[in-house]
């Protein structure tokens, strides 16, 4: 398995679609929007790199709305705690 953090900025005033739509991406499993350097941040979990590879550079360009990514390959895993409590504001 290979996982990815895809860090995104997207075009103005589309936060919310672009979100709506990578949720939608086979591959992506979450989707984050974020304050601060970038709009979102996408979970991918795919089977292998060129799996993601072709994530990245394929499906995610056919999503309209995104400026640019910054993409995170995960290397080890050095922690149990699942993803989504490490995300969670706790409500």
């Amino acid at each position: 398995m290979q996982n990815a953090v895809i860090l995104i900025n997207t075009d103005k005033g589309q936060v919310k679609a672009v979100a709506e739509r990578l949720a939608e991406v086979e591959g992506i499993s979450e989707v984050y929007s974020t304050c601060g350097r970038y709009d979102l941040v996408a979970i991918a979990r795919t089977r292998d790199f060129e799996s993601l590879a072709e994530l990245v550079t394929g499906r995610l360009d056919r999503v309209s709305g995104i400026r640019d990514t910054e993409t995170l390959n995960a290397m080890q895993v050095h922690s149990r705690h699942d993803l989504e409590t490490m995300f969670s504001l706790g409500w």
